[in-house]
Parts: C-alpha cells; structure tokens; sequence
C-alpha cells in the first residue's frame, strides 16, 4: 500500500502541475532563513475522517487514518530535511479515546503501527506523550519497548502524543509533583507557599524539552483544543485549510515562511 503510494506521488510530480509545485517548492526551500527556523514544531493532524467521506465514500475511516498516517511519516521527514529538532504529533485526544469507546479500534492499530515505523527508521528518538494508562496494555508494552530502542538515536526527536489531553497532563504534572515533594517528606503547606512555574514544567510529559516555536493545525479548524496548553504560552499558531492527508510539503514550507517573518515577542 505504501509503495503504491510513493508509485503515485512520483506520478503526481510528473504531471505539469506537479513540476510546477516542486518548483515553486525548491524555491520556498532556498528562500527558507535558516537562522530563524523553529526547533519544535507541533501539529494537529486534523481531518482524517472527513479527507475519507470525501476520498473513500462507503469504505471504512480507517483509510482516512492510513492515509494520515503516511503524511505523518512525510511530516517528520519534511522537519527533519530543514534541521526542526523536535517533533511533536497529536494523534489522538483523551477526549476522542474515551468518547469513541470500541468506534477506536481501528485508529488504536494506525498508530502503534505509525510509532512502530517511526522507530524503524533508527533515525530518530520516538517518545510517547500522553496518559499510557488509557491505551490496551499490549499497545502500551509496544509503545514502551519503540521508545526504549530508540532511546539512543541522535536524531531529531518525535513526541507521538496519544490518549493526550492539555488538562489531564496539568493534573498529571501536579500528581507528580506533589507525590515526589511527599516523598521527601516536605509538607503541604511548605509545597504551596515555595511552588514555582518551573516546579510544574518539570513533571510536565515534554519535560526537558523545549517549548513549541510553532504549532500547525490542518482542516480549517482555528482553535487548539487542548493542546500543549502549558508549553504554548508562546508559540505561534498557523492555521492551514487541508485536510491532514492533503496537507502538502508546500503548504509545510508555507507555515515555516510564516513563521519566519514574524516578529517573536515572548509576551514582552
């Protein structure tokens, strides 16, 4: 399916309008100041359902999934060619995943699937973001045993965020933190008149990273749901109208053009 897949897209380029958009890409690409590239990209790989009622009317959403699936693996390589060093994919919400009940199955399977090809490429570290206590315990042992491979990698870095939710990782965070002060045997009451920002940013589930410079969102949808709402106090948002499998690699060094023209202000 994959390579059939590759088979169209070379196609595709060798048609008159794919010439023309790889050229208009190459430009982009050289037009690209490097220096002010972001190093953590995020998305929000919105659209995968609606991409397949449009493109795969009466068969399973699953081939919406796949389909995103394949632009995800894109998507990091495309982050990967211009030096992004941090990566960060939201797949699936807490929200959907306890919404959806047995409809997530199918989606479940796409993306261990899509943490496992991530990891088989030994050229980037892949790291599950989001509350693994949700996920089928075999997902969770793959999960776990793809990030322990690819521990070592020197590569770009790929948070796959699943069962992920900006208030359960707040909770989260100050579960952690609150339990760890305990342990020490520090008191409540010393807890909340000593607490500081980075207290909680280091129990958060990217600790030890940096923020997200940028954070793309596909299908028109101009909100974040959620999404990193610690880490992106300052990101920059850009909002593109694709649905995920049509986002493009133009539409990608678009979002890069765009970032690299604003003026970075950090509340300020």
């Amino acid at each position: 399916m994959a390579w059939t897949q590759r088979a169209r897209d070379w196609v595709d380029r060798l048609h008159p309008a794919g010439l023309l958009y790889s050229t208009y890409e190459q430009r982009l690409l050289a037009e690209l100041d490097r220096e002010r590239l972001p190093q953590h990209v995020a998305v929000l790989a919105d659209g995968n359902r609606r991409w397949a009622r449009l493109n795969a009317p009466g068969r399973p959403l699953e081939v919406g999934y796949r389909a995103g699936a394949r632009k995800l693996m894109d998507f990091v390589g495309w982050c990967d060619e211009v030096g992004i060093r941090v990566v960060t994919l939201w797949v699936l919400s807490t929200e959907n995943l306890l919404r959806d009940g047995a409809a997530v199955g199918p989606l479940l399977g796409v993306i261990e699937d899509l943490f496992t090809d991530l990891g088989a490429t030994g050229r980037w570290r892949v790291r599950l973001v989001g509350d693994a206590s949700l996920l089928p315990e075999p997902m969770q042992a793959s999960l776990r045993a793809c990030e322990a491979e690819t521990a070592g990698s020197h590569g770009l870095t790929v948070n796959v965020a699943v069962a992920y939710g900006g208030r359960h990782e707040l909770r989260d965070a100050v579960r952690k933190l609150l339990a760890s002060e305990m342990e020490k045997g520090t008191a409540l009451g010393e807890i909340a008149g000593s607490l500081e920002i980075d207290d909680i940013a280091e129990h958060l589930y990217t600790a030890g990273q940096p923020d997200p410079d940028l954070i793309i969102r596909t299908s028109g949808e101009q909100r974040l749901s959620g999404f990193l709402m610690w880490q992106s106090a300052h990101s920059e948002f850009y909002f593109c109208e694709a649905l995920w499998p049509d986002f493009r690699r133009v539409d990608f060094l678009r979002a890069l053009r765009s970032y690299a023209s604003r003026e970075r202000r950090y509340g300020r």
